[in-house]
Formats: structure tokens, C-alpha cells, sequence
């Protein structure tokens, strides 16, 4: 899987990600797993061809003592479908964007 990790978190840290991740995202079906959606401006071809597999999501995996974000664009209703695809680079920026948001607004220094 192609990711951003984050590792080496102490409790604290987790815990304020933690947070921050409840407040902005929607949770996925796993506990530690959140939904960052897409905005449809930055849907690939692909994705913006499939509105019904709509909307699209980067999935944020928290754990014990890491931080993981997917560059995989997920469907919220399909899960093989030709829509699903790695991040264009666009859309890449707006998870790294978001990710360095997130730091900076929790005082977590990488």
C-alpha cells in the first residue's frame, strides 16, 4: 500500500490526533479508521465518470504509536470498481495538506 506514516508517536500525541480526527473526519467501520472525503473538485476523470460510487475517501488509520494516511481513492459504496485508483497529484496535495494542518494545529513536531 502507498502511505504517509507517521511513527514513533508518544501517548499524547496520539491521543490529540486522536481528537483532532473525531472533530473533522468521519469515522470508518474500524475503530482508529477515518474518512477524509475528497472535494469534488479534485475527483480524477474516473471518479468524477461514477457519481453513484460517490463520494470518495482517503482513509487515516491511527494506531497505538503511528499515524497512517493511504494514497489509495476509495469509493464510499463500491469496492472494485475502476474509479478506485491512487491519488492524482492534486489530490495527493490536499492529504499531505491536511496531514500538515493537523500537526500544526496539535503542536506535534515531525
Amino acid at each position: 500500500m502507498r502511505q504517509y506514516l507517521i511513527d514513533e508517536l508518544s501517548c499524547l500525541e496520539r491521543d490529540n490526533l486522536d481528537s483532532f480526527l473525531k472533530r473533522n473526519l468521519k469515522p470508518g467501520p474500524i475503530v482508529g479508521t477515518y474518512w477524509l472525503e475528497l472535494p469534488p473538485r479534485l475527483l480524477a476523470p474516473p471518479q468524477q465518470a461514477h457519481p453513484a460510487c460517490g463520494p470518495f475517501y482517503f482513509a487515516v488509520i491511527l494506531e497505538k504509536n503511528e499515524l497512517r494516511a493511504e494514497f489509495l481513492v476509495r469509493s464510499s459504496h463500491n469496492m472494485h470498481c475502476s474509479c478506485i485508483a491512487w491519488a492524482s497529484p492534486a489530490q495527493r496535495q490536499f492529504l499531505l495538506d491536511f496531514i500538515d494542518k493537523m500537526l500544526q494545529e496539535e503542536f506535534i513536531a515531525v
